[in-house]
């Protein structure tokens, strides 16, 4: 591609809500665009580099068994009532009628389809096993976009399914796209961690994201040196064994202007691990297909922070926002100096840390402005509906499995693997018939990487203070051939030959000042550079330089093309090294 010619154009400066390295660059770099909040067009650039990325995709599916398909954008909204999740999910599925008035979804992912697919195609278990893949556009309808590529609301996920017949058969898929996942990590030269999550709005029994260690990140994570790794929505931790103590009888002090657990703390001069903290969120759950809120209590140890992730698994709810203060009020609660004794049971959910029955004498509220009551004790003064792990892990707390400190990181997930079971067969009616002639739901594991996430995972990775530092793997181009003055004749030829060759060459041919043409080379970033000037034609040589180096090489003018070949095989090679087999790990 010559320059002179390519569609778009580098920028001095990044638009100023480009707050992350990597959205900066691939904006200046002519990468991406933004029309919308959430949605970018990819230019001539970023889209060589996302299909050199799908290809990847293609290519590691493949190995493994998988058959591309390609599954509609919009679907009937029947198929996602009648898994139910029509009703389970909020604003973020977008809901529409078409012109006879039925009700439809845009795509947010693939597996109502899928198992439409199974009910109609499956029908022995001579079918199974099968894998099936695509690479389609999806619509979240995200209120939060940030950060160029790594959180939109219209993107391009691979997202692959496996069909099986039995728990093993599910089992020995998933491992393998355990391993297919490391390798098209590794190909794009992307360092990731597998760490245990949350099942989420997917269900199912086990999952595990790729993480990709960046400090700008969303997602914590919860690391051991023993190599327990988990994201800390779900992340455990090995909770304290208070000691025992006899249970003292309640005494109500007066706390006037103390609401918080830190102000409570200070005025009775006790650690915040002897009070029981009150956490009040209004939780939406699907009742008959329409949406109904109940107030959840929660109660933790003071120290502590109440993990929404878990407490929303805890009851089975399908969203949670925080309570208004008349809400509160509504069950006999006072905001700032609640606790369970005394108030409505009937008109709560109360659920309580599983700490919380092993610890005396808390301090905790009186439900009654300005008062709280010493030596509140569970079991004696109240009793929870649910009591389970509600708490966040946080840097420090003690591993689950080895019983050291973990450290806490923060990371982008790329990709994501989930064991789905039958969660959507049964519900639709994707059976088929066993050997012994009995009809068993097909068992179905889900899993997606969105390749656009992965594209400026990537620049986040590999960058400088000049610009992006493309792996070979992905990059855009292979070489970035600079014509200088004196130079545009061999250059064209230069051009030509290298192509020829099978070199993908992005061609500097414009009219601009060595300088301007150096500086856009570092800012877009394909690995290898040559330069073709009247100087270097003089001495019958052109200039390498690579990328991610600031060393130059002059090279004969007639080695120049096999040259170029031996660099990019060198850089290929580097690549292919660290693809390796990655233990599994649950």
């Amino acid at each position: 591609m010559r320059m002179s010619q390519m569609f778009g154009q580098t920028l001095r400066e990044a638009p100023a809500d480009a707050e992350v390295v990597s959205h900066q660059l691939l904006v200046r770099a002519g990468f991406i665009r933004q029309l919308g909040a959430g949605i970018y067009t990819l230019m001539p650039l970023g889209m060589r580099t996302t299909v050199k990325v799908e290809t990847i995709l293609r290519e590691e599916m493949n190995r493994i068994g998988g058959q591309e398909i390609f599954m509609p954008v919009v679907h009937p909204a029947e198929l996602w009532k009648e898994t139910g999740r029509w009703y389970k999910i909020g604003d973020e599925m977008s809901r529409f009628h078409d012109k006879n008035g039925r009700d439809m979804v845009l795509a947010m992912t693939h597996e109502e389809v899928v198992a439409d697919l199974v009910r109609k195609d499956i029908q022995s278990y001579r079918q199974l096993p099968r894998m099936v893949y695509h690479l389609q556009t999806k619509w979240r309808d995200d209120p939060r976009p940030r950060a160029g590529l790594i959180r939109v609301r219209e993107f391009t996920m691979k997202d692959s399914y496996t069909l099986d017949k039995d728990e093993e058969g599910l089992d020995k898929q998933y491992r393998a796209h355990y391993q297919a996942y490391f390798d098209i990590f590794n190909r794009c030269s992307l360092p990731v961690i597998a760490v245990g999550a949350d099942v989420g709005m997917m269900g199912g029994s086990l999952a595990h994201e790729y993480m990709y260690l960046t400090p700008i990140g969303e997602d914590t994570l919860l690391l051991s040196d023993c190599g327990y790794k988990a994201n800390r929505q779900i992340a455990l931790f090995k909770k304290p064994e208070p000691e025992a103590e006899d249970a003292l009888d309640v005494e109500k002090v007066a706390t006037p202007d103390v609401a918080t657990i830190e102000a409570l703390a200070e005025f009775l001069d006790i650690p915040k691990s002897r009070t029981a903290k009150a956490v009040f969120l209004m939780a939406t759950f699907s009742e008959e297909k329409k949406d109904v809120e109940k107030l959840v209590f929660a109660v933790v140890r003071g120290d502590m922070d109440l993990n929404e992730t878990k407490l929303m698994n805890a009851v089975k709810a399908k969203e949670l926002r925080p309570a208004h203060d008349e809400e509160i009020a509504d069950v006999g609660a006072v905001a700032g100096y609640a606790s369970p004794i005394g108030i409505n049971k009937e008109k709560i959910i109360l659920v309580v840390d599983d700490l919380i029955p092993n610890l005396p004498n808390l301090v905790a509220g009186a439900n009654e402005a300005g008062f709280h009551l010493r030596n509140t004790n569970y079991g004696r003064d109240y009793e929870a509906e649910i009591v389970a792990d509600i708490v966040s892990a946080e840097e420090g707390y003690l591993c689950p499995k080895c019983g050291e400190p973990m450290q806490a990181q923060r990371g982008v997930e790329v990709g994501n693997i989930f064991k789905l079971g039958t969660d959507f067969t049964v519900p639709m009616g994707g059976n088929f018939l066993d050997e012994d002639g009995k009809e068993k739901p097909v068992i179905m594991g889900s899993y997606g990487i969105g390749s656009g996430r992965l594209v400026q995972s990537v620049v986040e990775e590999h960058n400088d203070e000049n610009g992006i530092i493309w792996p070979i793997s992905v990059a855009p181009y292979h070489v970035h051939l600079v014509g200088l003055r004196g130079g545009e004749e061999a250059a064209a030829k230069l051009y030509d030959e290298l192509e020829a060759a099978g070199l993908e060459v992005l061609y500097d041919d414009r009219d601009e000042s060595p300088g301007v043409k150096f500086k856009d080379a570092d800012l877009i970033g394909v690995p290898i550079r040559i330069t073709v000037s009247k100087r270097s034609l003089e001495e019958g040589s052109t200039e390498f330089k690579l990328r991610r180096e600031d060393d130059r090489q002059k090279v004969a003018l007639e080695d120049t093309v096999a040259k170029a070949l031996e660099y990019k095989a060198t850089l290929e090679a580097e690549v292919a090294s660290t693809v390796v087999e990655i233990p599994y790990e649950d």
